[in-house]
């Protein structure tokens, strides 16, 4: 019998390509792949004075200059700081064996997304577990704080 999985997300991988052109705007940071992957923020973006993009360092030093195109720049990610759980009911599905609970993603930069937490039916015993004993620890420490 065939192994059930669930559906994957489109394949995002034409988009990481070599030559896929980032345009940055002012301010971004960018990683420069015809430096190394020197990492620099965007102070000038190509225009009628200036045929290309302008960065610097972020804690300062001397600028340099990238192609107008975008095509050795790319973006570096925003780290995820924590997610938390979204006040709705999680779900298990019989057929795929997951239970899927909504989260929010919360990024350095402030910004947020939702997504699903997807767990394999171990990993919902697992964590049936520690959260059990996180109740337990703190209903403890209730009562011996009355």
């Amino acid at each position: 019998m065939a192994d059930r999985t669930s559906k994957q997300p489109p394949d995002r991988s034409r988009d990481l390509i070599a030559g896929t052109p980032f345009r940055p705007r002012l301010g971004d940071l960018a990683s420069d792949l015809a430096k190394d992957g020197r990492i620099g923020v965007v102070v000038a973006l190509p225009s009628d004075e200036s045929a290309s993009y302008q960065l610097r360092p972020p804690g300062g030093g001397a600028d340099w200059r990238a192609r107008s195109d975008g095509a050795t720049l790319r973006a570096l990610p925003v780290p995820v700081t924590h997610a938390t759980p979204m006040r709705r009911d999680a779900v298990y599905d019989h057929r795929a064996q997951q239970a899927a609970l909504a989260v929010t993603v919360h990024f350095e930069d402030g910004g947020s997304c939702d997504a699903m937490l997807v767990l394999t039916p171990a990993q919902v015993e697992l964590h049936h577990a520690q959260l059990e004993r996180l109740l337990d620890a703190r209903q403890s420490a209730q009562e011996r704080a009355r």
